[in-house]
């Protein structure tokens, strides 16, 4: 084995009976490995050779930033492929203006080849900001700067809140429809539960609700309150089912409503 330095240096030499061989302690640099197969008689073969480094790779060439909801997926490219390549993740709300900060301001997620910031502290329509570095056995590159912000896409907000209101305890509890056996029928039902899961964590909810039954069809309105653990920490919650929404202010005998909300239109002062 030579070193590219300019000297054309030996490095180191070995034989061995096997397929393969370990060298070790080699220094950061660029090397030319050349093999030659030797039979019993000592005749040797024609060498084969290949250049090598071994040092910190390069910065990401590249930084592709996906919107979520209330999340960013950060995924950095490199100019040339290299497996042995994975990537630090460092996240800010605002930016470093000194890169040499990144450590002392930012805050670390992790390392991978690519890292979803989830938190529903990350809100549509505000920056912020990823600090991304390639690292290798050998070391580190600079720091590179990417800046995205989350989904703004607000119908695609609601689906992501009706899949976490109706996977919850309270949004269950509310929705479930109970066995009304005649038609035009009518119940009024109140619920207080508190329980811990398997996990010893506590959970509570209370709430009321009237179902009814006219002509086949089935109505609902109710409201309920609850605290429940989930995967992304404790999530306390007001929910409504009704047709209208109001909030009316009774001072001085007002009775103009200063909030509605009927059907999927929302009206206000």
């Amino acid at each position: 084995m030579a070193a590219e330095d300019g000297s054309d240096r030996l490095v180191s030499s070995a034989g061995t009976p096997d397929t393969q061989y370990r060298f070790r302690g080699l220094m950061p640099g660029r090397y030319t490995l050349s093999v030659r197969a030797v039979n019993s008689q000592g005749q040797q073969g024609d060498p084969a050779s290949t250049q090598f480094s071994i040092s910190a790779p390069a910065a990401p060439s590249f930084i592709e930033l996906t919107p979520g909801y209330f999340q960013i997926t950060a995924t950095p490219r490199q100019a040339v492929y290299d497996p042995t390549v994975q990537y630090e993740f460092w996240f800010s709300d605002a930016q470093i203006t000194d890169i040499h900060q990144v450590e002392n301001a930012a805050r670390y997620l992790g390392t991978a080849l690519y890292w979803i910031a989830a938190s529903v502290n990350i809100r549509p329509g505000r920056d912020y900001y990823f600090y991304i570095r390639a690292v290798n056995q050998v070391g580190k590159s600079a720091f590179v700067e990417a800046t995205g912000q989350a989904s703004n896409d607000a119908a695609g907000y609601l689906d992501f809140f009706k899949g976490q209101i109706t996977e919850s305890h309270l949004g269950k509890e509310l929705l479930e429809k109970v066995d009304l056996t005649e038609d035009n029928a009518s119940k009024l039902q109140q619920f207080s539960k508190e329980w811990q899961d398997a996990n010893d964590k506590w959970n509570a909810m209370w709430g009321v609700k009237i179902e009814q039954t006219k002509d086949g069809k089935y109505y609902v309105a109710g409201l309920g309150l609850s605290m429940e653990d989930t995967p992304d920490g404790k999530i306390s919650q007001f929910l409504v089912a009704a047709d209208r929404i109001a909030y009316i202010n009774p001072a001085n005998g007002n009775e103009t409503p200063g909030f509605v909300m009927q059907g999927d239109q929302i009206n206000h002062e």
